[in-house]
């Protein structure tokens, strides 16, 4: 008994590092995305869009920093960020699993849903 429960602190250290790591690492990637299309925006002057308009949806976003689009590539960058708390709850909702902790899988299953359904009004609602 003693060794099943050493083997699980163990497992959950190693998780909760996984989780540190993924967070750490989203903000790292998505400040170098940001700096790049802002250093872009610095050296041309532009961004790369007429007026104030800027890419709103992924598609945009996209194939504008294929362009090299100042503004596509700050708003990529945004959205490495915004998904960087989406996926440690992925990485929860697998921690708990692995605790047998069914009411925090349930729960934090609930989080990912209201998270995507967010997401989901957010690019397609006005």
């Amino acid at each position: 008994m003693q060794e099943k429960q050493t083997a699980t602190a163990k497992e959950m250290a190693q998780v909760e590092t996984i989780i540190g790591r993924i967070l750490q690492v989203g903000v790292i990637v998505s400040a170098i995305v940001m700096l790049i299309g802002l250093v872009i925006f610095l050296v041309t002057g532009q961004s790369g869009y007429p007026g104030s308009t800027m890419p709103l949806s992924m598609g945009a976003i996209l194939v504008g920093t294929w362009h090299l689009k100042a503004y596509a590539i700050m708003m990529l960058g945004t959205y490495c960020l915004i998904l960087t708390p989406v996926l440690r709850v992925v990485v929860s909702i697998y921690a708990f699993y692995k605790e047998r902790d069914h009411l925090y899988v349930a729960i934090t299953t609930l989080v990912l849903f209201i998270l995507l359904f967010a997401l989901f009004i957010g690019v397609h609602g006005d």
